[in-house]
């Protein structure tokens, strides 16, 4: 028996599953990701009608489905206030309320890592939609967008509802609705010389493995994706790797065994064979962050040589139709499986490896609807739109300052590995990573992001904003990609989308001072800290 996620619950929907409708709002975000629900709260609070529309049951995106050590320890908090701040805070008082002791306080803008349970982030999520009084409805596939003189006048759903609004925010992932709006966008890497960036084409910064990635054959082995990485200096459609965010726990009484693998053949982990061999400290595969509850956030480790994540496996999810994001989604989740039943009995893993691994289990506490596994897919880079503005290396690193910010944003740039490489007989390599691009203080470069960044081209769309698959080169997009700056990008996308909606103004053309003023008074940060320069965060 197929149950419904537990977020269905908690928003009270099912009287809005019955029907088709014809649904009409001020401001309609489409994607309930961490930014959509930002951009909703913060139409809301600007006197907006607002819906929320989400295209899978589950609202929060990876927030609320495993991702819970807050990227935010790499940033300078003290530029991510507004929503961003009050979510967190909101979850400190709930843990305080329960006398449970948090190793942080949200008011010491310091780099202690910021960790909570995906369901207390339920719980508030949960809470500041209700009180903006935001209407959510989930399951409503994308199927057709109406436009009429460059705007947006309505889009329709698979489930047969109809949408409109005066002005529209596309926060998924995957930039869906832009695209289907008919806006210019991208996807993968440009090559170093149309930006003029360093960190673009082809990125080896990690050793390579001593051992062959072929077959008896000569044929790549499982989990190799290519004999020959291409061009150093040129482009490619490949995004970085995709994985869950588990959360789990190795206290008995709340610990549930993994579920066995639907298939698993121990073949398919040759190459890892290989490694173990080759490197006798070889680390544990899986980055674990401690969470309160006894719990941990399990994650690709970006500079391990395998670890959750399928590389390559993302590169077809974005273009793919609701099915294949089904099929490519269980894929990835067998793979997780077949993983875990790989490190935790295979002989050619070291048996404290082994051992570490598997006290752990999945968390009875946390998605019961959904057998306790995270219903988010990590979908770390998707579409990106090439709009009014292109944030490039040199936005993040150098030409920090921009005359129109709605944000300010620090975290480094970095990539997971978007290949794997085998190189001859006797040589594995992985390519695309970008190890984090931080600054003296050990942070990101902290610099603006410009308004242009999340608007379309005039002749394009004159009702829409973009501040998830905004427009960044991959390079840029490496620092933006994360929940924290893309909350406070959803949050100033929310207040704008409702100023241009009120004002019945095209977005392009919004006069930025008041629009400044409305960011401010919902607590944004918009200007440049003051320690915060240049010349006082060159990389390292």
């Amino acid at each position: 028996m197929t149950r419904l996620p537990f977020i269905l619950a908690a928003f009270a929907l099912s009287s809005d599953l019955l029907h088709s409708e014809d649904i009409t709002a001020d401001v309609v975000v489409y994607g309930a990701t961490p930014a959509g629900v930002c951009a909703a709260v913060g139409a809301a609070r600007e006197g907006a009608t607002v819906v929320l529309v989400e295209p899978t049951a589950h609202v929060g995106g990876v927030n609320t489905g495993g991702l819970c050590f807050s990227d935010s320890n790499q940033t300078d908090r003290t530029a991510l206030r507004g929503l961003f701040e009050e979510f967190h805070l909101r979850m400190e008082a709930d843990y305080v309320k329960r006398g449970v002791t948090l190793p942080y306080k949200v008011a010491e803008k310091d780099q202690k890592s910021w960790t909570y349970e995906p369901h207390v982030a339920a719980k508030v999520t949960a809470a500041l939609l209700s009180e903006a009084k935001v209407r959510v409805l989930t399951g409503e596939v994308l199927k057709s967008v109406v436009k009429d003189a460059g705007s947006i006048k309505s889009f329709a759903t698979v489930k047969g509802d109809t949408f409109t609004a005066k002005a529209f925010v596309d926060t998924t992932y995957e930039g869906d609705l832009m695209a289907a709006a008919g806006v210019t966008w991208t996807i993968g890497r440009e090559g170093r010389k149309e930006f003029n960036e360093s960190l673009a084409g082809r990125q080896f910064p990690k050793k390579p493995m001593a051992i062959s990635g072929l077959d008896d054959k000569g044929a790549p082995l499982p989990l190799i994706t290519a004999t020959d990485a291409g061009p150093d200096d040129e482009g490619d459609r490949r995004v970085m790797t995709y994985s869950f965010r588990l959360c789990l726990t190795a206290e008995e009484q709340n610990r549930l065994p993994f579920p066995e693998p639907a298939h698993y053949d121990p073949a398919r982990f040759e190459a890892v064979r290989r490694y173990f061999a080759s490197d006798p400290k070889a680390p544990l595969l899986w980055d674990l962050y401690p969470l309160p509850g006894n719990k941990a956030d399990a994650n690709n480790g970006i500079g391990k040589q395998f670890s959750m994540g399928i590389i390559g496996g993302g590169n077809a999810w974005c273009e793919a139709d609701q099915t294949g994001r089904a099929k490519i989604w269980e894929e990835h989740k067998q793979y997780t499986l077949e993983l875990y039943r790989f490190l935790t009995t295979d002989a050619a893993v070291p048996q404290a490896l082994r051992d570490t691994l598997s006290k752990y289990g999945l968390c009875k506490d946390e998605f019961p609807a959904t057998d306790h596994w995270s219903p988010q897919l990590y979908v770390r880079e998707g579409r990106r739109m090439r709009g009014v503005d292109v944030v490039t290396q040199a936005d993040i690193l150098t030409q920090v300052t921009k005359p129109e910010s709605i944000a300010v944003a620090s975290f480094p740039i970095d990539s997971h590995d978007c290949q794997r490489i085998a190189r001859g007989n006797g040589e594995v390599i992985n390519e695309g990573t970008i190890f984090p691009v931080r600054n003296a203080l050990k942070r990101g470069s902290t610099y603006q992001v410009p308004y242009g960044a999340i608007t379309p081209k005039k002749t394009e769309c004159t009702n829409l904003l973009v501040p998830v698959a905004l427009s960044a080169t991959h390079v840029a997009y490496c620092s933006i990609r994360v929940e924290p700056t893309w909350m406070v990008l959803g949050h100033s996308a929310g207040v704008a989308a409702a100023f241009a909606a009120q004002q019945s103004l095209p977005v392009q053309d919004l006069p930025y001072a008041p629009l400044k003023e409305k960011l401010v008074a919902q607590k944004q940060v918009v200007e440049m800290p003051a320690a915060s320069s240049p010349s006082s965060q060159a990389p390292q």
